[in-house]
């Protein structure tokens, strides 16, 4: 099942895709998609049931209809860094015996259409096309073959980076991970047992046209499982955080010579069964 957030910035309703690819309104069964709505049973009773039952939402989604954040209300944005080989190798630096852990800020989460917003003196802005993890039943010292259950489902993100601020303005790399409009996700949160096996999805990033990031996630160093199991050492994980689990080469920073957003492009990226994010990039 791919489940939906629609509506007006700040508004979203919940809804579900149709087999005609339409929104069908679910906010007579759910208040939100986020919280104790992610856990496992409560979205299988969404799922049972029959679209046709549901409002059927006007217009076509990210075609006049405006799709929001996938998840509502995310508690912790969670993200790993230098998770795919290749990606590690076009970076310069080895492959990590441990998951590099970062945190964007939730104030950064936006919509999969929304315009991403360079910030004020900002000069090295990247792209970073990612799977996201979305947790439904949450947890601690979680063990790698029980975590499969504790994810509600699947979705795009886009790890937009500010590298002057993540490598060379002191401390952490947060600093360049969580501006605002840094972290687009959707355009569907997807249910694992539509979205099948991880191990080979392939996902590219185009920006204006031209393709800078294609790879597939059979060049991950640490898997989802181990991630979650990682992860949940650390953190107790709640139903709706989000874990974004790295990213193929083509980054910006790895191009020859470096290239970084500037303003007025339109970057557009997707993973194989997640669907497909477009986003205009604007100054501030």
């Amino acid at each position: 099942m791919k489940f939906v957030r629609f509506g007006a910035k700040g508004r979203e309703k919940p809804g579900l895709l149709d087999p005609n690819g339409r929104v069908r309104d679910l906010s007579g069964h759910a208040g939100d998609l986020s919280g104790d709505v992610l856990l496992p049973d409560n979205l299988a009773r969404l799922a049972s049931i029959d679209p046709g039952t549901l409002p059927l939402v006007p217009g076509n989604p990210q075609a006049g209809l405006r799709l929001g954040p996938c998840v509502g209300r995310v508690g912790k944005f969670i993200c790993i860094g230098l998770n795919y080989a290749d990606h590690a190798a076009e970076s310069g630096l080895a492959a990590p015996d441990e998951p590099v852990i970062f945190g964007k800020w939730t104030s950064a989460i936006c919509g999969p259409d929304d315009d991403v917003i360079i910030p004020l003196g900002a000069t090295k802005t990247d792209w970073e096309v990612e799977l996201a993890v979305v947790i439904g039943r949450g947890g601690k010292y979680i063990a790698q073959t029980d975590a499969p259950s504790h994810v509600a489902g699947y979705c795009i993100a886009n790890d937009i980076s500010e590298r002057d601020y993540q490598m060379k303005r002191g401390g952490t790399w947060d600093k360049g991970k969580g501006c605002d409009t840094f972290g687009p996700i959707g355009p569907w949160l997807v249910t694992p047992d539509e979205l099948g096996n991880l191990g080979d999805l392939q996902m590219w990033l185009d920006v204006d046209g031209k393709r800078r990031q294609a790879g597939s996630t059979a060049t991950m160093i640490f898997p989802v499982p181990y991630l979650i199991a990682y992860v949940s050492q650390f953190m107790s994980l709640q139903p709706g955080d989000i874990i974004s689990t790295g990213t193929p080469p083509g980054v910006g920073m790895g191009q020859k010579p470096p290239l970084y957003l500037q303003g007025g492009e339109v970057m557009r990226l997707g993973i194989d069964g997640l669907g497909i994010q477009t986003q205009h990039v604007v100054r501030y």
